[in-house]
Formats: C-alpha cells, structure tokens, sequence
C-alpha cells in the first residue's frame, strides 16, 4: 500500500522547493521594482506575481498532471529533437550559463562587498565563487538529501533571518507608498512591465526543472502510485508558491518605501544593502550578508542537482558526478562577469525561452481538451518559437539592435505584431499557431502525443 504524506511532510517538501526557487532574482528583482514602480507598485507586483509565481505554480501543475519526471518528458509532446534542444538550452539558462553565476555574484556584491575595498572587489570575488560552488558541489553530491539540506535546515533559516529585516522595514518604513515617485517605465504600463519583469526570477523555468526533484523526493517519502505523486506534487507546490508570493510582495513594498530614503538604486542588491544597513548598520549589513548567501546557496545546490540529474539521463556517456562537477566551475568562471553584466545578457535568452515554457505549461495542463494531439503542440510551438526571436532582438543590446537588418525586422515587428512594444509579441502567434493546430487535427486524424 503506497504511503500518504502527513501535513507535516508537505510542508518540508514544500519549504525544500521554495529554497530550491528563491535565490538570488527572487531578492534583487521586487526590491528593484518597487523602486521602479513607486505608487504604481499595486499593478506592477500583480503582474510581477503572476509570472513570479502564477507560471511557476502552472509548471508544478503539469509535472503534476502529467505524471512526467521533468521538462525533456514534457516537451517530448512536440518531438523529441526539439525536446532535446529546448531541454538543454533551459538547463543551461538556469543552470552554468546564467543563473548559477548570478546566485554567487549577487551573494558576493551584496553580502560581502560593501566590507571590501574598490580595488580589491575582483580577487575577492574569484576567491568567494571559488568557496561558494565549492560548498555547493559538496551539498549536490546526494541528491537524496537535498529534502534535509534544504527544506528542514537552510530554508527555515533563511525564513527567519529575512523575517528579522521585513519587520523593522514595515514597523518604520522610510517612506510613503503613495506618494513615491513612478518611474518612466511603469507610468503607462505598470501591470504588464511588472509581468515582464518576472521573467527575470527564472521560477517559470526552474518550476520545470526542478520536476525531476519533486518527483524523485516525493517518491523517496515512500508514494508510489503515480495518481498519488502527482496530488502530492501539486500540493507540496501550492505551498511553496503561497510562501513565495508573501514574500515578494513584501519585498516589493519595501523597495518602494525605501525611496523615502534613498534614491533609484542601479540594481535590487544596492537597494537590500541600504536598506540593511539603514535599520541596523553594520549588524544589517552582516545579516543581509547570511541572507543573501543561505538564499543564494540553496538554489545553487537544487539547480546543480537538476542540471545534472537531467543531463545524466540525456547524455549517459557522462556520469552525474562529472556533470555536477561541470555545473560548478563553468558558473564560478562565469561569475566574474558581474552581476549588472550577467542580467543584461541574460535578458534577450529569457524574453526567447520564456514564452515556449508557458505555452508548454498551458498546452499540458490543457491537453485533454484536444485529446493530447502533436500537432496542437507542434502548431502552437513553431509559431510561438518565432514571434519569441522578435521579442529576444528586441531586448538585445542597443549595439545590437542598431544593425540594419535587426532595425528593420523590429519596424516591422511593431507595426504589424500586437503588443510587441510591452514584451507579448508572442502572445497573439501563440493564439494562432494554437487554432491552426486545431483545425490541423480536424483535417488530419492521428494518434494522441500523451
């Protein structure tokens, strides 16, 4: 007789994928928009929430309903050489490439920077991204235990030390909401600017990732009926997402109060950093510090463990140990980078990725509705695919963009693409692509993709 999780087993699972999610865009990003947003901050956190946490709650759904291990089984549904290639390139977006070295950097410039001297601020950081992915490697070398390393241990931790800064952020608050200046970005828009803006947690595409842990972990409890793993998976979901969307409102509010004091910040770590030590001077500065890294770290640990998990099974020429050990230096190199540097490369890769998670995420959840047929999937896919490209040129850097040939598919794009200008453009291919798979299926009868 298979097992059935207490209440109290959904909560470690469900604080064990709330610190696999929360890192380091989860700290940074709502305490930049806030500032951002200023008295427009109710519009642009609703938006910010429903990618920050409404798409990652829809990718836990369809690891749910689906009864799949993890996003290569999901994407399998379009064919499996697209679900090899969109696989690698998530993996390698959340894993080396991009949000691995943000994880260190962020830890770096806002726990440890503010004590270090301008000068000597690159060989300190070589040598923290050293200990940092040194640390995670050891603590992703058993993926069986990242339910005590994370869920009853680092998270809880994190919890209550973050706790200890949200509470003298709102029991004196720097300044008032209404009143806060609205900067240029979210004065007509702030809804779907703050939409956009959530793409930068990466959570919509680590909610497919961390699937192969979920599953795993939650069979590790003892379920065995996949009915049963599939019902606890969403649930253990739902209480990590609950958690997740309290906290980043109360970051986003705080980011904006903060504008009482101190003026727009470069990125959300200067903003924790003032903030931290405003209230507690240097103590706050050590605390943000703890902070940071626990945050920063426990995702480390969940996205190594998935990268390799994942590439072990696609590519078993390679062991799970080489793979983790990959996932840990290429990101310590590319760590160096810097933090301002890695977001603005990483921004053109998720405005592509992003729209193929989601529609990805609906067309399972959905599925049933046109009886799980490959062509909706591949219809639906391929033209999301190239209104996505539009949308990455579009976020390219400006160097980029002034190329004629790019200028000239962007005139077009904004022109004749609806809500192109706003970051959506795929939205209405997507649609599109969608009926025609439809109407694909009417005229052409084929077995089901499930």
């Amino acid at each position: 007789m298979t097992k059935k999780l207490s209440w109290r087993e959904y909560l470690y699972v469900g604080s064990m994928l709330f610190g696999l999610f929360f890192g380091a865009g989860n700290l940074i990003f709502p305490v930049h928009m806030g500032q951002e947003a200023g008295a427009n901050i109710f519009l642009a956190n609703l938006g910010f929430l429903i990618t920050g946490i409404g798409l990652p709650f829809l990718g836990v759904i369809a690891i749910g309903i689906s009864k799949s291990n993890g996003v290569f089984d999901l994407a399998t549904r379009v064919n499996r050489r697209y679900a090899v290639g969109f696989t690698v390139l998530l993996y390698l977006t959340i894993g080396p490439f991009f949000a691995l070295p943000r994880l260190a950097t962020t830890s770096f410039e806002i726990g440890l920077a503010p004590f270090i001297s301008t000068g000597q601020q690159k060989i300190f950081l070589a040598i923290f991204s050293a200990g940092f992915f040194l640390v995670a490697w050891a603590l992703s070398r058993k993926p069986s235990k990242l339910l005590d390393y994370v869920g009853k241990f680092l998270n809880p931790l994190f919890l209550f030390l973050l706790a200890i800064l949200l509470l003298f952020a709102f029991l004196n608050p720097l300044g008032s909401i209404s009143t806060a200046e609205v900067g240029n970005a979210y004065t007509e828009n702030p809804f779907f600017k703050g939409f956009t803006e959530g793409y930068n947690t990466l959570d919509a595409l680590a909610s497919l990732a961390f699937g192969i842990i979920i599953v795993s972990t939650i069979k590790g409890m003892g379920v065995e009926k996949p009915n049963d793993i599939a019902k606890d998976t969403i649930k253990s979901g739902a209480v990590s997402i609950i958690l997740m969307g309290i906290i980043y409102t109360l970051l986003s509010y705080m980011g904006t109060m903060s504008l009482g004091g101190f003026p727009l910040s470069e990125n959300g770590g200067i903003a924790l950093a003032q903030i931290a030590n405003h209230y507690l001077g240097n103590l706050g500065s050590i605390l943000l510090a703890f902070i940071v890294i626990l945050a920063c770290l426990k995702t480390a640990i969940g996205l190594i463990t998935a990268f390799s998990e994942t590439f072990a099974e696609l590519f078993p020429k390679k062991s799970y140990a080489f793979y983790i050990a990959a996932a840990s230096i290429l990101p310590c190199l590319f760590a160096n980078v810097g933090l301002t540097n890695i977001i603005q490369f990483s921004i053109p890769v998720l405005m592509f990725i992003y729209p193929l998670a989601m529609t990805l995420m609906l067309l399972v959840i959905i599925s049933p509705l046109f009886q799980h047929r490959q062509e909706v999937y591949q219809m639906t896919t391929y033209v999301t695919l190239l209104a996505a490209l539009l949308d990455a040129l579009n976020s390219a850097p400006d160097s980029f963009k002034s190329l004629g040939f790019v200028t000239a598919i962007l005139d077009a794009a904004n022109v004749y693409l609806p809500l192109f200008t706003i970051g959506m453009g795929w939205v209405v291919p997507a649609i599109l692509g969608f009926i025609i798979g439809i109407f694909w299926t009417m005229i052409k009868k084929t077995p089901s993709a499930e």
